[in-house]
């Protein structure tokens, strides 16, 4: 059996789809690196919505998803930029994903961290004592959940702060406050073209060294960090200057299997939005490493990585449109709508591709029915059997 897939030049080519998936055991908790799966959020496609009304949220499907991932012993992290927070989820629909998430956490034992941020701030901040109270309100209701904190970037923070000073009062005044170490995210404008020049410079060995400043007069708050940069050797010398016991929580979809596995002088641990498709793959392959057979997981992983840079290949932010179509395609939902409209962020060819990598990973679990989902995807388009 074949299917006619886009070739990307205006006409068609024929795929052999594998006939069986991979297996994956659900097993004990990982040991030997701290692991979570950015979560995406499953859409209501029966609810009258438009692009820039409030999500409609599938609650069920959602936090089924959620279960599938701890099931396979990694972590959630919630609310983050793979749930489209601040593209199609605003702060409402995000509060309570948290507290929803945080629940089911709760009841079946499953890590689980979400962001804060200000995203409440609808309209421009006057000042960084309204950025303040926005990042204030939110860090309350996360560490009210009983959930870990993740100190996300700040679009407001970006827009007001006038230098590196700024980040410093801000973030200080914020760790002084947290009950419990969080985690502190920095998101490249890759993945957010407002985060420009975050820390207070553009110059990223400037801004790293204003990061570094306020972990350094901070250590006993920040459990780690999270590096969404792209760039595994900034990475790298990044989290060789870490205060002992601070974690570095790669967030390089380009560079990951590198990055986890380490060196002689260290390692990153992860919080990804690529293990959204890959988590029972990911977790198979964190267990082959808890053994300290680094070469056995590099096998497993390293093979991943061209789908994952197809997936966030530029414009970088509507990655989440191709982990979405995968959830649909593997069966972890019946439809490919996603809040906000996203799912016409990306291209024919371009879901043509990600359905051929994935497949050819064995992702599916089911084989046929992502070949069924993606002929009516592909008729849809015009595209005949």
């Amino acid at each position: 059996m074949t299917i006619r897939l886009p070739d990307g030049q205006g006409g068609l080519r024929a795929y052999e789809p594998r006939a069986t998936p991979l297996s994956f055991d659900t097993g004990a908790p990982l040991a030997s690196r701290v692991v979570f799966s950015a979560a995406h959020v499953v859409a209501d496609p029966f609810a009258d919505t438009t692009p820039d009304s409030p999500a409609a949220v599938d609650w069920d499907a959602t936090l089924a998803f959620r279960r599938h991932l701890w099931s396979h012993g990694l972590g959630v992290a919630e609310a983050m930029d793979t749930a489209q927070r601040g593209m199609g989820l605003d702060w409402a629909g995000a509060a309570e994903l948290i507290e929803r998430s945080a629940a089911e956490a709760r009841s079946v034992g499953g890590r689980i961290a979400c962001g804060a941020g200000t995203d409440q701030l609808t309209a421009p901040a006057q000042d960084l004592a309204e950025v303040r109270a926005a990042y204030e309100e939110q860090l309350a209701l996360v560490e009210g959940t009983g959930a870990q904190a993740i100190l996300m970037a700040s679009r407001a923070l970006a827009a007001v702060a006038k230098g590196p000073e700024d980040y410093l009062d801000v973030y200080g005044h914020l760790l002084r406050q947290a009950t419990e170490p969080v985690v502190l995210h920095w998101l490249g404008p890759m993945f957010d073209p407002a985060l420009e020049g975050y820390w207070g410079s553009a110059d990223l060995d400037a801004a790293t060294e204003t990061f570094l400043h306020v972990i350094a007069a901070h250590p006993d708050k920040v459990d780690g960090i999270k590096v969404s940069l792209l760039d595994a050797r900034r990475e790298v010398e990044l989290r060789r200057r870490l205060p002992k016991g601070v974690r570095c929580y790669t967030g390089d979809d380009f560079n990951y299997p590198e990055l986890i596995a380490g060196d002689d002088r260290g390692f990153s641990h992860a919080l990804l939005g690529i293990f959204d498709p890959l988590g029972p793959l990911a977790a198979q392959a964190v267990r082959v490493l808890d053994t300290g057979d680094a070469k056995g997981f590099r096998e497993l992983l390293d093979p991943t990585v061209e789908l994952s840079r197809h997936l966030f290949q530029a414009p970088t932010r509507f990655y989440k449109t191709g982990v979405v179509f995968l959830a649909w395609l593997s069966g972890h939902q019946d439809h490919f709508t996603m809040v906000g409209g996203l799912q016409s962020a990306r291209s024919l060819p371009h879901f043509a591709r990600a359905y051929e990598l994935a497949d050819g990973l064995g992702l599916f679990p089911n084989p046929e029915l992502a070949e069924a989902r993606m002929k009516n995807l592909l008729a849809l388009y015009g595209v005949s059997s």
